[in-house]
């Protein structure tokens, strides 16, 4: 393990928990020791001297959550929600905005929210130039129908002035979003996102076009959003197997992100591309005005579904703190080495007899949960808060953080 060359002077020392950061290989008991802001030293029975102590045995440590697929320009666009609290209830350190603003709002989007929030906001850039306009309880209004509402140029220039926060290019596709455009939406798209060197994240959903067409055109680097929605136009066949398309373009190194939100999380189609030993890249939640209600919920609930799906701790730790933030080319983020920001989730592992369901109604019973201890922003500690709609399933008992959660429900 790690040590810084002072060894000395910590601020903070959070003791006992098991490390588990995917960057750098760490997975075992150790202490992680905190120094204005920045991870000081990682390592067995770290000496304290006068810093704050956490005894955090029996908790997960972690690098700070990032969930890749939020819509969080709140109460400007009707389909976002409050960042805050998706990240105190999340047990998040970061998030970015898959698509809300376009070029021709964004910087009502980096005033008002970004610039605002302590959290790590980061953007993918909507290829419609006012982005999502027309989504919420009741409403569904394609932005991307109509070839002259996708300005490759305005697009270029909002991300050329603000590449400290914009990641990448963002497109939705499928069915009335693109309407009778189609896979001319996603041309455009690739034809911005190729002109500023970032990835493209594109939303599947139904045909036309089909799965196989839209996941063919994509690049290296480029991200699948929704990637285990359930049928029609499903990452697996009819023969139950994930069709060649879609392992054709993992072999070029496109990425395949959860985004359960309100119609993208198939049990049938998860189980199945699991058996057939294809796993997401990325874990994230689609949290928007309707998918905060369930039965995605948020990052960390969905988490606990791919937790009870079979995937390992480890993977899906890695699959919401590293491979995020080195998808969207922030490799400070994600990780504890000695030097990173002080960005760490604490989270308890419960036994919980909670029935999970995914968006057709299909339910399985679940027996373990992921419950938020303490979030480090920086180092400094952050509020987390309450989750109401698990907090009558869990079984376990705490660790060891005396953590203090907001009272009111969210």
């Amino acid at each position: 393990m790690s040590q810084s060359a002072a060894g000395e002077g910590y601020d903070l020392v959070l003791k006992g928990g098991r490390v588990l950061d995917e960057r750098n290989g760490v997975d075992g008991v150790f202490d992680v020791a905190i120094k204005a802001g920045k991870v000081a030293a990682i390592g067995a029975s770290l000496q304290p001297g006068t810093a704050r102590v956490e005894d955090l045995s029996g908790c997960i440590v972690a690098p700070g959550l990032m969930d890749i697929h939020t819509h969080v320009y709140h109460k400007a666009t009707s389909l976002s929600v409050d960042p805050g609290l998706i990240a105190r209830r999340s047990a998040l350190t970061a998030m970015v905005d898959a698509g809300s603003a376009g070029a021709g709002n964004y910087d009502g989007f980096r005033d008002y929210v970004i610039n605002q929030s302590p959290y790590k906001i980061f953007a993918f850039l909507n290829i419609s130039f006012p982005g999502i306009f027309g989504f919420d309880k009741g409403v569904s209004i394609g932005e991307a129908r109509i070839r002259e509402m996708l300005p490759v140029d305005r697009c270029v220039a909002k991300i050329e002035a603000n590449r400290d926060r914009i990641v990448g290019v963002k497109v939705r596709i499928g069915g009335p979003v693109t309407g009778d455009l189609g896979l001319g939406a996603l041309e455009v798209a690739l034809e911005a996102a190729e002109a500023v060197g970032l990835p493209l994240m594109t939303h599947i959903g139904t045909a036309p076009p089909s799965y196989g067409d839209v996941v063919s055109m994509l690049r290296p680097g480029d991200i699948l959003t929704h990637c285990f929605r359930p049928d029609p136009n499903s990452a697996v066949g009819r023969d139950g197997k994930v069709i060649p398309e879609v392992r054709a373009a993992r072999e070029r190194g496109v990425l395949f992100d959860i985004a359960h939100g309100m119609g993208a999380f198939g049990y049938e189609t998860t189980e199945r591309a699991l058996q057939d030993g294809f796993l997401p890249d990325l874990i994230s939640s689609d949290v928007h005005v309707i998918a905060i209600e369930g039965p995605g919920f948020d990052l960390l609930h969905t988490m606990s579904k791919l937790l009870n799906c079979g995937l390992t701790l480890p993977d899906v730790i890695g699959m919401s703190t590293s491979r995020p933030a080195l998808a969207i080319r922030r490799p400070e983020l994600g990780h504890l080495g000695v030097g990173a920001a002080a960005d760490i989730t604490v989270l308890r592992q419960v036994e919980s007899n909670y029935v999970f369901e995914d968006v057709v109604g299909a339910t399985r019973p679940g027996v373990t949960l992921l419950q938020p201890v303490a979030v480090y922003l920086d180092g400094k500690e952050m509020e987390i808060g309450r989750r109401p709609f698990e907090e009558p399933f869990t079984l376990g008992s705490h660790c060891g953080h005396d953590h203090h959660k907001e009272e009111a429900a969210e």
